[in-house]
């Protein structure tokens, strides 16, 4: 199983990517998360990937900030680079300024990206959440994407994941699940973001291995606690293969 950690860019994202760089496969890069300004999660990634080039580096791609230009022009570069992919999402609204809507859907910049842009060899992922119904998010796997990003994992809704990573073993396509983990010193961030966390970091050894066998990789966060972020890649080590 892969160990990739949700990283949130920062001014200081080289310091940060080096204190965690031995305890990851690679980083799942945020996007301008909540629609504020950060530094781009593509620029970022092809900073680590050039760095680390070991690592797996796939970021969020979020559509409402990009116009048709722009998305091009970023996915050629993360082309020309080598990142292992791009998880392509409309994603949260702007906090400034209107959504951006000349790509309206991940599908229609999906197939730009392929036909008129005509990326080489970027792999483009597809981000499923548990709101949307079972069937829905298999007939979305069924689509043209090369890989699955599935999101808002909890107990309730670990069969959901399960039968749509069962099509996805089917279909040769890899599927990667957050694992979204409360901290006592992220309670409050919890609460802000309006998430149910998948376990909390007393269980998550526990939880992890119900997952083995199911899913590629996971994509682990603390949302907002950098230490215990670090507590939890730890805790995970006994996992990677």
């Amino acid at each position: 199983m892969k160990i990739l950690h949700e990283f949130v860019p920062t001014r200081k994202f080289l310091k940060i990517a080096e204190e965690v760089k031995d305890l990851v496969d690679g980083w799942n890069v945020t996007d301008s998360a909540a629609g504020l300004p950060a530094p781009s999660g593509t620029a970022v990634s092809c900073v680590l990937k050039t760095k680390y080039p070991d690592k797996m580096v796939i970021p969020i791609f979020i559509l409402h900030y990009k116009g048709p230009v722009e998305v091009g022009g970023l996915a050629l570069a993360a082309d020309a680079i080598g990142l292992d992919g791009l998880v392509l999402t409309m994603g949260d609204v702007p906090k400034y300024g209107e959504p951006i809507k000349m790509l309206k859907s991940s599908e229609e910049a999906r197939d730009f990206l392929r036909a008129t842009v005509r990326l080489k060899n970027l792999k483009l992922g597809s981000l499923l959440t548990a709101r949307r119904s079972i069937e829905d998010s298999i007939a979305r796997v069924r689509e043209p994407w090369d890989f699955v990003f599935f999101m808002r994992l909890e107990d309730k809704t670990f069969p959901a994941l399960e039968q749509i990573a069962k099509e996805c073993k089917r279909l040769n396509k890899p599927i990667y699940t957050y694992l979204l983990v409360e901290t006592p010193n992220n309670i409050e961030t919890m609460k802000m973001i309006g998430w149910t966390s998948t376990t909390s970091i007393d269980r998550v050894e526990e939880y992890v291995a119900k997952l083995e066998g199911i899913v590629d990789g996971v994509i682990a966060t603390c949302a907002g606690d950098h230490e215990g972020d670090k507590e939890l890649l730890r805790k995970l080590q006994k996992f990677r293969k």
